[in-house]
């Protein structure tokens, strides 16, 4: 287990003589799987996301070698596996345009739910407008008759050979269905008319959050039953300074179908661990997570919240992933603060781990090499 320092510019860790002899004995799975249910850890994981332009950057500083080649960090840099998913039911794509009676811009494209993403500008390429198919609905018989996609659920077969061999070989598997009830909701309907569908207590608010969060349940079963040892769930239900509803809102709607679909996780695979994401300011939510049954928050921005009192309050309940901010600390702080951002969070977590310290979202293009190179040093040298 890696151990405790009060200076976080110190160049390596300070072990006990005897946890030198179990170093690595751990598989990276094993490793974080101990992390997350803080019962100790190894070494600590890093896991990140960048967009192209940062991948450039890595590419022309490293060359041809991986970056666990480069970081000579023989457990590697994932500290999760991919595997194949749930498939859809194939069947005749709908006339989607035909919900958009304005039509829709070029190089548009469609998810399987029917909400349109129209390209944004070349500054921002992860960015889109997004339109509701369901905007102007007024009838519970027009959610009846909309052309809902299917997925071959109890197809598990290849995901599960998939996680079969992803396990031989040391590694965990993550799967990630975020935009669980919530978000998939008012991605359909929009977020107006679904807020305003709930405020009246309108059935169109029950059925479609209803029919949302049975596809999360059987989805989210069928990752259980294949072995995944994470599923990822997440809506976003924080902004930057504040909560985006009640918190009597969120717990009448949204609380209890998270809750249903956390428990049909557990029902499916008791050791399957669950992973929850929201972007933004979520502090008086938290308990709230914990009883509908999240292990691990992510990815907690440092600019809305502090790791430091939600690990006092939470830490023994709870595990996270993230804290290093990607408004703050990757693009615009030194290597010294990154470094220092990495073992100051990792102090508080302590010897029993729960944090996996990561940026919180992509790294956009202003982060540097030098700061993604010292996220990674400072992950493989605090153990």
């Amino acid at each position: 287990m890696p151990g405790l320092r009060n200076d976080c510019n110190s160049v390596g860790p300070t072990e006990p003589e005897w946890a030198l002899e179990r170093k690595q004995s751990m598989t990276p799975r094993e490793n974080l799987r101990s992390l997350y249910e803080r019962n100790g850890y190894e070494w600590v994981p890093a896991d990140f996301g960048a967009c192209p332009e940062v991948q450039e950057k890595i590419k022309q500083a490293i060359g041809e070698e991986t970056l666990a080649e480069y970081f000579d960090w023989p457990q590697g840099l994932e500290s999760f596996v991919g595997t194949p998913g749930v498939k859809l039911v194939e069947r005749e794509e709908p006339d989607w345009r035909s919900y958009y009676p304005g039509g829709v811009a070029d190089g548009a494209w469609f998810e399987p739910y029917g909400v349109v993403h129209e390209p944004g500008s070349a500054a921002a390429k992860h960015m889109t407008r997004m339109r509701h198919p369901l905007s102007s609905i007024d009838s519970v018989e027009q959610l009846e008759a909309f052309p809902w996609p299917d997925w071959e659920w109890d197809n598990i077969d290849e995901m599960a050979a998939a996680v079969e061999t992803a396990h031989a070989g040391g590694k965990a598997v993550m799967k990630g269905m975020q935009q669980t009830i919530w978000e998939t909701a008012w991605k359909i309907r929009d977020m107006t008319q679904l807020m305003m569908d709930m405020m009246t207590n309108d059935p169109k608010a029950v059925w479609l959050l209803d029919k949302i969060t049975d596809d999360s349940c059987r989805r989210a079963a069928s990752y259980a039953r294949a072995g995944a040892d994470i599923v990822s769930l997440g809506d976003d239900i924080g902004m930057q300074d504040r909560i985006m509803m009640s918190e009597e809102m969120y717990r009448e709607w949204l609380k209890p179908r998270l809750a249903t679909v956390c428990a049909t996780i557990k029902e499916a695979n008791p050791d399957t661990l669950i992973h929850y994401h929201s972007c933004g300011y979520v502090t008086p939510f938290i308990q709230d997570l914990i009883e509908a049954g999240v292990d691990i928050l992510n990815p907690v921005q440092p600019e809305c919240m502090s790791f430091e009192e939600i690990h006092a309050e939470y830490g023994d309940r709870l595990s996270f992933h993230g804290t290093i901010g990607t408004q703050t600390t990757m693009p615009f702080g030194t290597p010294q603060d990154v470094r220092d951002t990495v073992f100051r969070n990792l102090d508080i977590a302590r010897e029993q781990g729960g944090l996996l310290p990561a940026p919180t979202h992509i790294l956009e293009p202003e982060v540097t090499w030098e700061n993604v190179k010292a996220y990674i040093l400072a992950c493989k040298e605090y153990a």
